[in-house]
């Protein structure tokens, strides 16, 4: 189970942990990364997602079918190579901060934090650890975001380092960091509810099966409350998500003009106040549909990959 249990007779190394998490990342990620550029492509059209001639995509099906007509099956997985930077660099920070977290937790709170009150240290643990692999990954969900966002005419042409490079010369060393404090806020907030409910479904469902709590997660639990705590935690943070995209994009908003309008933002409270009188609430929750489902089998993905994997690695110690 995911968290410092000290009943084990074997504790991983915080080595072992990244690892372990950045595995998870990078398999996850391959996976469903045309998930992600759907949600990407939806979160930065100004009109509204659907059927009407000003709107360019509408649908998760008709967008697919647009954007392999119009630039290739590889543009499903476009800004891929940031975006597997982004998910090893998080998942390793994330998961080796997690586990350091709950066993710091462990050894100077009361016992009942680390048992009756488990989800509730789970939740601040894995905000904590969101903050830590957000800072380690920002820069590269940038370029993730402004790869998904460019069309046939690239702004970003000459691969990854030559795009770190363009952003450093025209924006500054702070370009890399655009949309970094809406990023802090949406994943501490969702990475430590899903970190929660992860926990709190995985005891209710032992509880259920009469196993003993926080003992080996089987491969149905894993899926199934990671699968669930990644879409009710997205659904709660969403438009926090939507607005750091927003502002990920900023001063370089003409790489997406073929796709429809553009706007440019202030900042942070200038974005949220824009898009609430510009597109309403829907607004806020473009592309819901296609994140709800990567949120679903990401989290479902990784909690079950990074347990297999610590598994595996407490092997050799055995």
């Amino acid at each position: 189970m995911v968290g410092f249990q000290p009943q084990e007779g074997v504790q991983l190394t915080a080595t072992e942990h990244a690892a372990a998490g950045a595995v998870s990342g990078a398999v996850s990620r391959v996976l469903f990364q045309p998930l992600d550029v759907l949600k990407v492509r939806f979160q930065l059209q100004i009109e509204p997602i659907q059927r009407q001639d000003s709107s360019k995509y509408w649908g998760m099906y008709q967008a697919t079918r647009t954007i392999i007509k119009e630039e290739g099956v590889r543009a499903l997985w476009k800004g891929h190579v940031p975006a597997q930077l982004l998910s090893v660099l998080y998942g390793a920070g994330q998961f080796m901060s997690f586990e350091f977290l709950t066993k710091l937790a462990w050894r100077h709170l009361p016992e009942e934090y680390s048992t009756k009150y488990r989800p509730v240290t789970h939740t601040v643990c894995g905000g904590l650890a969101a903050c830590v692999g957000t800072l380690m990954a920002q820069p590269t969900d940038v370029l993730r975001t402004r790869f998904i966002a460019q069309g046939s005419v690239k702004t970003y042409s000459g691969g990854l380092l030559s795009a770190v490079k363009q952003i450093k010369q025209v924006e500054g060393i702070q370009g890399l960091y655009k949309g970094l404090h809406p990023a802090l806020i949406q994943t501490s907030f969702q990475i430590g509810i899903q970190f929660g409910l992860y926990s709190g479904l995985s005891s209710i469902w032992q509880w259920m099966e009469h196993k003993p709590l926080g003992g080996p997660s089987g491969i149905t639990q894993s899926l199934s409350c990671g699968a669930a705590s990644g879409v009710i935690s997205k659904f709660i943070a969403y438009p926090l998500d939507m607005t750091k995209k927003r502002l990920e994009i900023r001063g370089v908003e003409q790489i997406r003009e073929e796709f429809g309008s553009t706007r440019s933002y202030r900042g942070f409270l200038h974005c949220i106040v824009s898009v609430f009188r510009e597109e309403g609430v829907r607004g806020m929750y473009k592309g819901l549909s296609p994140s709800l489902i990567k949120a679903g089998v990401m989290a479902a993905s990784n909690f079950f990959i990074y347990e297999q994997v610590c598994n595996v690695l407490k092997l050799r110690h055995s």
